[in-house]
């Protein structure tokens, strides 16, 4: 059990859209990633997302609009709801928190797919 400080883990990492788990809490993950530019839409059938913006701002994009997320503040997007994350700043570091089986593009399988992640 060790204090995990959440800006010195974003600075051991450069890449986008790839998330890097730094813990583990009842069967989920906590993980972070940093986020330029737009992501892809997709959902989750069985997992509901956390995502805590710590640094810049993030637009969750929703079918039924979007939800502007800055720092200090979280969204939960619902299993089987479709959306898309989107850096509104230039880089936006984010905390998720998400059951330990949940793919980052959920439904959709394509070049971002990771199905190994790395731990920091």
């Amino acid at each position: 059990m060790k204090t995990i400080n959440i800006a010195d883990k974003h600075k051991l990492f450069d890449e986008a859209w790839t998330p890097k788990i730094v813990g583990d809490l009842n069967g989920s993950q906590v993980k972070l990633a940093k986020f330029r530019g737009e992501f892809a839409w997709h959902a989750h059938e069985n997992e509901d997302e956390f995502f805590l913006v710590t640094k810049g701002t993030m637009r969750m994009r929703l079918r039924d609009g979007d939800q502007i997320v800055g720092s200090g503040e979280f969204i939960i997007v619902p299993r089987g709801v479709e959306h898309c994350p989107v850096a509104e700043s230039d880089e936006v570091h984010v905390m998720m928190v998400e059951p330990a089986s949940t793919v980052n593009t959920g439904d959709l399988d394509d070049a971002r797919t990771l199905t190994d992640l790395e731990r920091i």
